[in-house]
C-alpha cells in the first residue's frame, strides 16, 4: 500500500505528463498533416489555412510541452535557461545575417540540455524560438524542432556523448540528420525552403541536378543541419569542459549522470544527490 504522502505528489505530476503527451501528440500531427497533405497553398504565405494551421499546430505543442517542463525543473535548470535563450538568438541572428550555410542557433539549447538534462533542454529550445519569433517570424514554426535537439542533446549527455571530446561530434552529426529530416518538410511547405543566401544556394544546386523542391531542400537539411550541430556540440563540449568542475557539479543531472565523466562525480564528502526529475534525470 502506498504511502498518504506520496500520493500528492505523484498526483501532481499527472496533468504534466498530461500537457506534455497532448504537446507531442499535437506536434507530431501537425508534422504528418504536412508531410501527407503536402498543401500547395501553404506556400502563398502565412495567411493560408494550412500555414496557420502549421505554425498553430507547432507553437500550440511547444507551449503545452513547456507548460509540462517547465513547473518540474530544478532552480539550477531555471537559472541557466535564460542564459542559453540569450545565446540561441544572438548567435543565431548573427549567424542568418551573414547567410551561412549553418544556423549556431542551438549552441545555448545544447549548453543547457548538457548541464541540466533533456527536460531543460527541450524547454529552452521551444521558448528559444517563440521567444525569437516576436521579431522574426520564420523562427516560430521550428520551435518543435528546436526542443527535439534539446530533448536529444540532453539523452546524449545523459548517455556519455561528452565524457569524451570526441564523441560530441558523433552526436551532433546523428542529431543534426534527424533535425534536418523533421524541419524540411516545415521549410518546404511553410516558406517554400526560402532560408539564408547560403542555404539557398545549396538547394539551388540540388535543383539543378533535377531533385524536387521537398528533396533538395532534405538533402541541405541533412548537410547543413549535420555540420551544424557538429560545430554545435564540439562548441559546446570545449566550453563545459573549460568550466570549474565545482560549477558543473552544481548541476544534479551533471552532477548525477557524470556527464564529463568523473569531474563530475560527487563532490568530496558530499551525499550523492537524490535524481531531480525536473532535469530529465529519470525521466526519458
Amino acid at each position: 500500500m502506498s504511502s498518504p504522502l506520496t500520493r500528492p505528489a505523484a498526483t501532481s505530476e499527472r496533468p504534466r505528463r498530461l500537457l506534455i503527451l497532448l504537446g507531442g501528440a499535437l506536434i507530431v500531427a501537425t508534422y504528418l498533416f504536412l508531410v501527407t497533405a503536402q498543401p500547395a497553398e501553404i506556400a502563398g504565405g502565412m495567411g493560408s489555412a494550412a500555414s496557420l494551421v502549421a505554425l498553430f499546430g507547432f507553437l500550440g505543442g511547444g507551449a503545452l510541452l513547456v507548460a509540462g517542463i517547465l513547473p518540474m525543473l530544478s532552480t539550477s535548470s531555471l537559472v541557466v535557461m535564460p542564459l542559453g535563450i540569450a545565446l540561441n538568438i544572438a548567435i543565431g541572428q548573427i549567424a542568418g545575417s551573414l547567410g551561412l550555410q549553418i544556423y549556431l542557433d542551438a549552441i545555448g539549447t545544447v549548453l543547457v540540455a548538457v548541464l541540466a538534462g533533456p527536460a531543460a533542454g527541450a524547454a529552452t529550445g521551444a521558448l528559444s524560438n517563440a521567444i525569437w519569433g516576436l521579431f522574426n517570424p520564420f523562427a516560430l514554426p521550428f520551435a518543435a524542432g528546436a526542443a527535439l535537439i534539446g530533448l536529444l542533446a540532453g539523452l546524449a549527455a545523459k548517455y556519455g556523448a561528452f565524457r569524451r571530446v570526441y564523441l560530441a561530434p558523433v552526436a551532433g552529426l546523428v542529431i543534426g540528420a534527424i533535425g534536418g529530416l523533421v524541419a524540411a518538410p516545415v521549410a518546404v511547405f511553410m516558406f517554400g525552403a526560402a532560408g539564408t543566401f547560403g542555404t539557398n544556394a545549396i538547394i539551388a544546386v540540388f535543383r539543378s541536378m533535377g531533385d524536387k523542391l521537398l528533396v533538395a531542400a532534405t538533402k541541405q537539411g541533412l548537410l547543413s543541419d549535420s555540420l551544424d550541430k557538429i560545430v554545435v556540440f564540439v562548441v559546446v563540449a570545449l566550453i563545459v569542459y573549460a568550466l570549474p568542475s565545482r560549477a558543473v557539479r552544481q548541476f544534479p543531472f551533471a552532477r548525477t549522470h557524470r556527464v564529463l565523466g568523473q569531474r563530475t562525480g560527487t563532490l568530496p564528502g558530499a551525499t550523492p544527490a537524490r535524481t531531480a526529475v525536473g532535469d530529465g534525470a529519470g525521466a526519458a
